[in-house]
This record gives structure tokens, C-alpha cells and sequence, in this order.
């Protein structure tokens, strides 16, 4: 084991010779001999790894990473750190150091991602080569001290054996929801932060036909399907002049012309809603994406909200969503500790006379399964009409 002081001292070497962005074996062992201290081949390649995880990675915290269920890892001031392994919120004991050494290391996992993180641009959303999502924020705007939050992908997406297997849903909610994305209806995928839309959409998109092409529209690159055909296209932020960004809105519009054979948007979140209920309006069956909305009975709400801050009008949104728009596959944390994220129930969309949309629901949650709803009649109308008109067109 390394004494942290030693790391602390060839650390500062390395810093003031500036060497620190490779940390090479050779430079460590020159610092070493500097500070007149000699370690064997194995104790450099050792304080190498140290060094580099804290020059350039994510230091300290690369050992929780080690532990695969952890899905967040969350920095607070003074340097608190606490982990997600999808049952709640846990503080853990990694030391991280002071104030300056976490701005030190929001500031170069930043820069890692290509973005700039200073009091002039103080907070950063963006990527880590190894596929983290980062969000970073610094004073002014973080008051007490820098904030860190680190979204770990899954090394694999879960089959739906899995999700049934923890609670997710149980067999007959994955019979259904295998249904949903065989018989090609559009849906969304809804809930609050954090309550595991991507990972249930990522399952889903495992379901489909390998037969089929994937086009995955995201604002930072999360979905894993299991899946062999998947083309991906990454939103890309404006840079320091202000100039060359790519939008949601952009990319929706580009995969269409790539022969898609579902369009996927990740998280629909603004503008992009438009163009992405447009196209499951002009013959692109089995779209999808995620939407955060606190229950299924909000979502035609927050459609529409998107929609009119988009531009367009209140009646045209609602048109869009019920001629394009089939079904809502609705996810929640429970609040008590020890729970997982579970479907809470797959909904329809209904077109009222007066015009608007509202969601009703097909199956809901009744223990540990779906169970069927009001709704089901129109669910499994809607599944057979589908398939009836595919047989129809072979």
C-alpha cells in the first residue's frame, strides 16, 4: 500500500514539471528518485495507477466502480460522496480531499469530455470518453462548493428475464411489454429521474426483430440495447463562440433519412417532440423514447408542453399524439428504501371529443404484476389491429 503522503509529494512533482498528463512509469520513477525514496517495479506500477486515476481519471472514485450495481455516484460539499445501487441513496467512506481538490477533479473530468468548466461557464453536462454522464457545478452558482454527479451505463443492457428477476415487472407485464414492441406500437416510456426509463427502454429495444434498424437520437449516449443493427446519433453543444451545435431537433430530422426502421429519441425533453410525432405520423411504426413526467395521466400535459413551446398549436400537438402516439409504459421509484424500480403499468391514449388526449390505463400494478384495466379492451384491440395490418401488407 502506498502512503498517501508519498502520493501527495511525487503528485506535486510531477504537477510542477508538468508531466501530470501522463504519469509514465519513467517520470514517476525520476519523481521517486527525487524525493529520495526507491520502490520495486511493482510498487511503481502501483503508485502509476494511483497517480493517473487522480491526474487523469476519476481518482478516488474509480474503486467504486468496481462494485457493478452502482448506477450513480453523487459529490457533495465538503467532499461527501454517496452511491446509487438502484435501492436509494448510500454515503460511503472515499476521501476525495477539500474544496480544491474536487473542483481540481470536476475541472479535469471536464475537460476529459471536451467542455470547459469555470466561473465564466460554471456547470457542465457532457460525456466521459468511458461512456459516465457527467454534470459538474462550481461556484457562483453552487453555493457551498463544487457538486459532481456521475451516471454510470450498465455494461449490458438486462434481458426481460432480468427485470423480472429483480422486481422490475413481473411475467405477465413482460408478456405484454414483449407484445408492445412486437406488434411495432409507438410508445414512450415515462417517469421521474432516475426511476430507470432508459434501462427498460434498452431492454425493449433488445425485443425487436434483428431484422430491423435501430436509430438512437440522444442528447448524450446511453441506450445499450442488445440489439446487432444500432446507428447512433449524439447531440453536440454549441462551442466557446457560441456556434456549431447540433440539436435533438437536428438529429431527429437527419435519422429519418437514413432508413430508419424505428426511430428512437432518448429523452424527448423539447423541441424535438415536432418532428419526432411527425414522423410516427408519416409511416414510421414502433418509435420510441423516454419522457420525464410524474405519472402516465401527465403525459398528454407534457406533450403538449412541449409542443406549444415549440410552436405549434394546442390542437395540433393533441392531433399528432393520438394518430401517432399508441401507448405509455409508466416507471417509478417507491419511496420506502430496499425497493427497486418497478412498471407501474402500460397505458393507451384516448382522443376525447373535445379534442384533447388523455391516457388510460390497460394494465396497472396490483402486487407484484401487471393486472388488466379499464383500458384493456382498447390495448389488445389496438396489439391485433397492428398485426392485422402487417399480415395484410405481406
Amino acid at each position: 500500500m502506498i502512503a498517501d503522503t508519498l502520493v501527495d509529494r511525487v503528485r506535486q512533482r510531477l504537477i510542477d514539471h508538468g508531466e501530470a498528463d501522463s504519469a509514465s512509469p519513467a517520470m514517476v520513477a525520476r519523481a521517486l528518485r527525487d524525493e529520495g525514496v526507491v520502490l520495486g517495479d511493482s510498487g511503481v506500477l502501483e503508485l502509476v495507477s494511483t497517480l493517473r486515476d487522480e491526474l487523469i481519471g476519476l481518482g478516488p472514485l474509480r474503486s467504486l466502480l468496481n462494485d457493478t450495481s452502482v448506477t450513480d455516484i453523487l459529490v457533495n460539499p465538503p467532499g461527501q460522496v454517496w452511491i446509487d445501487r438502484g435501492l436509494g441513496m448510500e454515503r460511503v467512506d472515499v476521501r476525495l480531499g477539500g474544496e480544491a481538490s474536487v473542483r481540481r477533479l470536476a475541472t479535469r473530468l471536464a475537460s476529459a469530455a471536451g467542455r470547459r468548466l469555470d466561473e465564466a461557464s460554471p456547470y457542465v453536462d457532457a460525456r466521459l470518453p468511458d461512456g459516465i454522464r457527467l454534470h459538474a457545478a462550481i461556484p457562483p452558482i453552487a453555493a457551498e462548493g463544487t457538486l459532481l454527479s456521475l451516471r454510470i451505463p450498465r455494461r449490458r443492457a438486462f434481458d426481460l428475464a432480468e427485470l423480472v428477476d429483480v422486481g422490475t415487472v413481473g411475467p405477465d407485464g413482460a408478456h405484454w411489454l414483449a407484445e408492445l414492441v412486437r406488434c411495432r406500437l409507438s410508445f414512450l416510456v415515462t417517469g421521474g429521474t432516475g426511476c430507470g426509463k432508459t434501462t427498460i427502454l434498452s431492454t425493449l429495444l433488445g425485443l425487436v426483430s434483428h431484422s430491423e434498424r435501430l436509430l438512437l437520437v440522444e442528447d448524450s449516449a446511453e441506450l445499450r440495447p442488445d440489439h446487432p443493427h444500432v446507428v447512433r446519433l449524439e447531440a453536440r453543444p454549441p462551442n466557446l463562440e457560441g456556434a456549431g451545435a447540433v440539436t435533438l431537433r437536428d438529429l431527429v430530422r437527419q435519422a429519418l433519412r437514413m432508413r430508419p426502421d424505428r426511430v428512437v429519441v432518448g429523452e424527448v425533453r423539447g423541441a424535438e417532440v415536432v418532428d419526432l410525432l411527425s414522423a410516427l405520423n408519416t409511416g414510421h411504426e414502433g418509435g420510441c423514447g423516454t419522457v420525464h413526467a410524474n405519472s402516465a395521466e401527465d403525459v398528454p400535459a407534457r406533450l403538449e408542453a412541449l409542443g406549444l413551446a415549440a410552436g405549434m398549436p394546442r390542437p395540433a400537438v393533441h392531433a399528432l399524439v393520438a394518430a401517432g402516439l399508441d401507448a405509455i409504459v409508466h416507471v417509478e421509484r417507491p419511496s420506502d428504501t430496499g425497493s427497486s424500480r418497478r412498471v407501474t403499468g402500460i397505458f393507451v391514449l384516448r382522443r376525447e371529443p373535445s379534442g384533447l388526449v388523455i391516457s388510460l390505463p390497460a394494465l396497472v400494478r396490483n402486487g407484484t404484476d401487471l393486472v388488466p384495466a379499464t383500458a384493456m379492451p382498447d390495448f389488445a384491440a389496438m396489439l391485433a389491429r397492428s398485426v392485422g395490418r402487417r399480415a395484410g401488407a405481406c
